[in-house]
């Protein structure tokens, strides 16, 4: 009888659970960290401290306001959704003004080796009122235009915030105003090691997946091929690669001056196709399969070639499922190039591999943080291709 009574209380269990976590998280974690230098750990700082009283308290009133959004009374969908969607912008935005209001009065009064890095609870204000929104546009099933220009418009607040120098007193913007030039570079490397390892991976595994749709005995060896490869931890394959890629080098010279090494971008680009190859083979035969049979049967009655059936039947109904395996391995490839900084490719993970090393969490953050970023906006924008390659009336 309980559970019915909870489950008629609440409507929106997600939208509670991250509520009760931020709340749990700002009470019981640090908001920011004040340090008096780059390599010391620095003194937690909670939220009611670190944030002025009027920040603090709109905050909580924030959250009673998508408390009451969760449950089933007052506010009854779609309002609540809606709700949610201004709601949590206005605590997301408070958490990352408040974050620099704090920077700039505490290091008014500190040395000018004073660090203000950002704590646990922070990250977890951060998150959660973007869950609500992404939870909130899954269940109004709003407009993909919509949700575009809404995001655009946050991210313009946020980007509005930076331009205006509100977060420069912060540790990892410090950081990045060290490193400028050097994180430019390296940013343009792991673009560069992505798509390197994409375009190959997209001609190579294309034709794969049509081979294993038209030739039903090619799956078995072939997938087993694939999955075995995904089996092999990251940095054991970078370090497989080495060996073999110097012996070519130094066999043939010609290689080694096309760039061709045991280190460096070589060996990573060839492991990041190999990771890449499986979700675009699977995806690429489970979108051709899954095209209906009574479609092709129509097509050839209409009297297409078997060349015509492929691009203008086949290859536009399978696009939607074959784009969502780029997706997943555009994010991936994101991710595993950070490894990569180990065998000398660079890009973003040379910055936490160096803040691993001099034990210096900020660095670590200039590398991590642009590197989810990136993996978002990928994300963001492949489910935008994918959304618009469906057929019409397709969901």
């Amino acid at each position: 009888m309980s559970n019915g009574r909870t489950d008629s209380l609440v409507a929106n269990r997600v939208l509670l659970t991250l509520v009760v976590a931020a709340v749990i998280g700002a009470a019981l974690l640090s908001f920011v960290a004040m340090a008096p230098n780059r390599l010391v750990s620095g003194e937690s700082v909670n939220l009611i401290a670190a944030l002025r009283p009027w920040q603090w308290i709109t905050l909580i009133v924030l959250a009673a306001l998508l408390t009451l959004c969760a449950l089933s009374r007052p506010f009854a969908s779609p309002g609540a959704h809606y709700l949610v969607l201004t709601a949590a912008p206005l605590w997301l935005v408070l958490v990352l003004y408040g974050l620099g209001d704090y920077a700039d009065r505490a290091l008014q009064e500190a040395s000018a080796s004073a660090r203000v890095s950002q704590g646990a609870a922070f990250w977890i204000l951060v998150f959660c009122p973007i869950l609500m929104i992404v939870d909130a546009f899954q269940r109004l099933h709003t407009h993909l235009g919509l949700r575009g220009l809404y995001t655009l418009l946050l991210a313009a607040v946020v980007a509005a915030l930076f331009a205006l120098g509100h977060f420069d007193g912060l540790a990892i913007l410090r950081e990045y105003a060290n490193n400028r030039d050097l994180f430019a570079a390296e940013f343009v490397t792991h673009l560069r090691l992505i798509a390197s390892a994409l375009g190959p991976a997209l001609l190579i595994g294309l034709p794969l997946g049509l081979l294993a749709h038209r030739r039903a005995g090619t799956r078995g060896p072939l997938f087993g091929v694939l999955n075995f490869f995904q089996t092999i931890p990251s940095i054991a394959l970078f370090a497989l690669l080495v060996a073999p890629l110097a012996a070519l080098s130094e066999a043939f010279p010609l290689l080694r001056e096309l760039g061709v090494k045991g280190i460096g971008a070589t060996p990573a680009i060839i492991a990041l196709i190999m990771y890449a190859l499986l979700p675009i083979v699977r995806n690429t035969y489970a979108g051709f399969d899954g095209v209906a049979a009574t479609t092709l049967e129509a097509a050839r009655g209409m009297g297409m070639t078997s060349r015509q059936i492929l691009w203008r039947v086949e290859i536009p109904l399978a696009l939607p499922v074959i784009l969502a395996g780029l997706r997943i391995v555009t994010v991936q490839a994101i991710g595993l190039t950070v490894v990569a900084a180990l065998i000398g490719a660079g890009g973003l993970g040379a910055f936490i591999f160096q803040g691993l090393g001099q034990y210096a969490i900020d660095l670590v953050l200039l590398g991590a943080v642009p590197t989810i970023a990136l993996a978002v906006v990928a994300d963001f924008i492949l489910q935008i291709l994918v959304a618009l390659s469906r057929p019409p009336g397709a969901r």
